[in-house]
This record gives C-alpha cells, sequence and structure tokens, in this order.
C-alpha cells in the first residue's frame, strides 16, 4: 500500500496511528514513493505551526516505511504506481482521492477523525 504526504500527516494532526489502523485493514507493507518524501521535506520549509509538527512527525515515519524511486509530481507518481502495483493509496486529498477512482486505483482515507476506511 502506498501512502502520500496527506496520510502520513494524519498522525500529527488527529493522533491516528495510522499503521495500527492500516494493519488492521489488512496491510503489512507501507510504500512511500521519493516524490512524496521530497514533498514531506520541501513542505517543512514552508509550513508552519501544526502544518510543520504533523510534518516533522511525517519525517519520522517514513523510516517505518520503503522508499521506492520514483521522481517526478507526488500525485501523478502515486496514481501511476497504485495502476502498476494494484495497491490502493492512503491519503485524505479530496482531489487525489477523485483522480485514484477514475483511474481505477482504490483509495484509503480517514474517516470520522478516528479511523481509517477503504473506498
Amino acid at each position: 500500500m502506498l501512502i502520500d504526504t496527506n496520510g502520513l500527516m494524519v498522525p500529527g494532526q488527529h493522533g491516528i496511528d495510522v499503521f495500527d489502523e492500516l494493519r488492521r485493514l489488512g496491510y503489512d507493507e507501507f510504500l512511500v514513493p521519493s516524490a512524496v518524501k521530497e514533498e514531506v521535506e520541501a513542505l517543512k520549509q514552508k509550513v508552519r505551526g501544526k502544518d510543520r509538527l504533523a510534518l516533522s512527525i511525517a519525517s519520522g515515519l517514513l523510516d517505518r516505511c520503503s522508499v521506492i524511486e520514483a521522481p517526478g509530481s507526488a500525485d501523478d507518481v502515486l496514481i501511476a504506481l497504485g495502476k502498476r502495483l494494484e495497491a490502493p493509496v492512503f491519503t485524505n486529498d479530496v482531489i487525489l482521492r477523485k483522480r485514484l477512482k477514475a483511474e481505477g486505483v482504490r483509495s484509503i482515507f480517514m474517516r470520522s477523525r478516528h479511523k481509517l476506511e477503504m473506498d
């Protein structure tokens, strides 16, 4: 299963242990494209306050994921990898979720601010 920047920020923003929730849904391998890792690092330099803290937590969570080399636009890379690997993408980004659905890629998202759900 693939994770985007937005998904990596969920623990810092909402206190959800995303890895426990993803395991509950049946996933035990967590992949992050290098484009997402680069996006996390770039955003840490731009944002302030709670989002900056959430991104710092996200950086630490990258150690629990396998980073795969996939340069480019993070959203485009996630869609392409989701199709190629037949893997769902964990994101709370509504626009990305619509694009994933249009491409036949499943998504996992936060529901009710305390659990994850797959569509």
